[in-house]
């Protein structure tokens, strides 16, 4: 009798040794590398007494915008008392990089002084973090676990190619209005072509 006992107590505590939590993200099939959108904002204090640009301060802004590298995907703000009385004279600077000037602005540290305005520019940047991941070995893989470098390549691929990465968070807003020519634009093309003549030609491998 204690000869079972000590067996059935020992291959209780072999099953628990083996046992698998449920909750294993790596069991799934969905990639535990993705991309995340990290967000910085970037404050330009320039001075605008009596609601216009101070001479020589729309120089010294686009001189700050060129420094940014500013370009598309970027967001421009324009804060402060007289932000509805510059917000003009901003956007002439930045229309300079095709960029538009957004309403509102994020909260930014600092207090700004008065007679001055603060110009933000928000830059979204993706990335997969902790890439590459070879902290665990592919084989053996008893559990049929993803590798955990699985997603690495493809998600960090996507994050270095897209333009504006934004729009991993939030994707972009359709038009109001919506033309059906331009979205049959390619069937008509497709069906329009001529078609080839001569037939297939045949090929030798000779």
């Amino acid at each position: 009798m204690r000869k079972t006992l000590a067996l059935l107590l020992l291959a209780s505590a072999a099953g628990a040794c083996g046992h698998t939590p449920s909750d294993q993200p790596e069991r799934g099939v969905s990639a535990l590398n993705v991309p995340v959108v990290a967000r910085t904002d970037y404050a330009f204090d320039a001075a605008a007494p009596g609601g216009m640009l101070a001479p020589g301060e729309a120089g010294r802004l686009d001189a700050w915008f060129r420094g940014l590298e500013l370009g598309y995907g970027d967001a421009i703000f324009v804060d402060g008392p007289y932000a509805d009385a510059v917000r003009g004279e901003v956007a002439q600077v930045a229309g300079q990089y095709g960029l538009m000037v957004s309403r509102g602005a994020p909260v930014t540290v600092g207090a700004m002084l008065d007679g001055t305005v603060r110009v933000v520019v928000s830059r979204n940047r993706a990335s997969v973090p902790g890439c590459p991941n070879w902290s665990e070995p592919a084989s053996p893989n008893y559990q049929n676990r993803i590798m955990s470098n699985f997603g690495c390549s493809v998600n960090g691929n996507l994050a270095a190619m897209i333009a504006n990465p934004s729009d991993l968070v939030h994707g972009q807003e359709g038009g109001a209005v919506v033309d059906p020519a331009t979205s049959a634009k390619a069937v008509n093309a497709y069906r329009n072509k001529p078609a080839t003549s001569g037939g297939v030609q045949a090929v030798s491998t000779k």
